[in-house]
């Protein structure tokens, strides 16, 4: 699999046209893709004034079609840059691009969208060839550069442009870093204009790529473009325990997908009793221990400190309880028609074990009945 950034383009994940005046990126290979919804819907009078443009991993740009090319995603382009050119890859076109925008909160009216030189030729896939092949040697070089300095600061990525004049150098930092004396040699060291941009360990968990403990890749690395904070009161909601080390990603910070399934719970929770979970009953006080919050199960047990012999008791009928508790009234039992409505369901269903009546031998006899049958016949 591709790491789905254009250093795909270094190992020959890509396809070159008959007469090698573009080129373009397999589809398969797209890190971070967007999925076109509309891709399906025919409309003569296409939308492609904007045209996103997806660069090395995480990076995504919005160019506007100055030149009316006729792009398809996948297709590799050379853009327009601060200085120079830049090469990407084609990641969405037509309508859906303008959603995108907005969704970003881009004023297409008063942005100034760079625009889109032509689909890229073999002139500028060799460029971009020599410029990628330079972005691992540059990292670990200025990672001494950057020990020498004594600069509290991690360089986790190099991005060069597509005409190699210019390179991105993404670093990890918990605090502030006066990194123009860095800036100064990384410039002298190279002969590039250098840009620092500073991101966080899950842009770096992005960037990097991985498999989670779900067994999927990342879901940074592969379709997650916006971060929020998590925190711990997100998995006590949903009930998990706060165990740190399960909690935690490839990135040492809480995993992204503790907030997916939040709202649900949080809804889920709002009928869910709070207060007054001690019920009073004739055989004494009931203690709560866990709730099944999208299942509405509360659990109950005659002892405060063990979990053991769990009682389960709907939400509805801890709702009753509790009113009845407030009036003076100890109910006699808890509700235990969950528990047994199962037994009862298993109860009814006969179980027929197809080798329960018979010999475990029975097979065996079989053949010896035939080889006998096969003698008997021989000797007639």
């Amino acid at each position: 699999m591709g790491c789905g950034c254009n250093g795909c383009l270094s190992r020959g994940i890509v396809d070159i046209a008959e007469d090698e005046s573009t080129v373009k990126i397999s589809e398969g290979y797209s890190k971070l893709a967007t999925t076109d919804w509309l891709t399906d819907y025919n409309d003569k009078n296409l939308d492609n004034e904007f045209i996103e443009v997806r660069f090395k991993n995480t990076r995504k740009e919005y160019f506007r079609n100055t030149n009316s090319l006729s792009l398809v995603k996948g297709d590799v382009v050379a853009v327009e840059s601060q200085l120079g050119h830049d090469i990407g890859t084609v990641s969405l076109t037509g309508r859906l691009v303008r959603f995108q925008i907005k969704r970003k909160n881009i004023d297409s009216g008063k942005y100034e969208f760079k625009t889109i030189y032509r689909k890229a030729r073999t002139n500028d896939l060799k460029k971009w060839r020599e410029a990628l092949d330079r972005e691992h040697p540059t990292m670990l070089k200025t990672r001494k550069i950057v020990e020498d300095l004594g600069l509290d600061m991690k360089v986790s990525d190099v991005e060069f442009q597509g005409d190699g004049s210019k390179a991105i150098f993404y670093y990890i930092a918990d605090d502030r870093v006066d990194f123009r004396e860095l800036i100064k040699v990384l410039a002298k060291e190279f002969h590039i204009r250098v840009e620092m941009k500073q991101i966080g360990v899950r842009q770096e968990a992005g960037r990097i790529g991985g498999i989670g403990s779900c067994g999927r890749e990342l879901c940074c690395s592969t379709w997650k473009t916006d971060f929020h904070s998590v925190t711990l009161n997100a998995a006590k909601v949903q009930e998990l325990p706060a165990n740190v080390q399960k909690l935690a990603g490839q990135c040492g910070k809480l995993k992204c997908c503790l907030m997916y399934e939040l709202d649900t719970y949080l809804e889920a929770r709002e009928d869910i009793p709070g207060v007054l979970l001690e019920l009073e009953t004739e055989r004494g006080i009931a203690y709560h221990h866990k709730t099944d919050i999208l299942k509405r199960i509360m659990y109950y047990s005659f002892d405060e400190n063990s979990p053991e012999n769990l009682i389960p008791v709907s939400v509805d009928r801890v709702k009753e309880i509790i009113q009845l508790n407030k009036k003076g009234v100890k109910v006699e039992l808890l509700e235990e028609q969950i528990a047994p409505k199962i037994r009862e369901s298993v109860s009814d269903l006969e179980f027929v074990h197809s080798g329960a009546s018979e010999d475990i031998n029975r097979f065996n006899k079989t053949n010896r009945n035939n080889n006998h049958r096969k003698r008997k016949n021989k000797h007639q």
